[in-house]
């Protein structure tokens, strides 16, 4: 799968409209046949950093970034962002979440 973690770092005034923003970008990406998911999370430490982690199928992503959802967004996120998102899109040999193997939940 490609598994992608995107750092967003958006104006202060924009954090609390943040994930309305882009709610029509993640229910429609959400939708696609090969994602498999797409979360957003806002950090603890600092309310202005949203970080997005998401997967694809091996063969989804290039349909992704072409999809008319990805076109608006992109034309939509900038006016509310403060730098370029940093990001770490990498192929790893997976299908999904694994257990974690330091604790056991019973």
């Amino acid at each position: 799968m490609i598994f992608i973690v995107v750092k967003f770092t958006v104006k202060p005034d924009w954090s609390d409209r943040w994930i309305d923003l882009t709610r029509s970008f993640t229910e429609a990406t959400r939708q696609e046949s090969g994602n498999l998911w797409f979360d957003w999370s806002q950090s603890v430490d600092n309310p202005d950093e949203f970080v997005l982690v998401e997967a694809f199928k091996d063969d989804a992503a290039e349909s992704h970034v072409k999809s008319t959802h990805f076109a608006a967004a992109m034309a939509t996120m900038p006016q509310a962002l403060v730098k370029t998102p940093e990001i770490i899109s990498e192929r790893i040999d997976a299908d999904g979440w694994g257990l974690m193997g330091e604790m056991t939940v019973s």
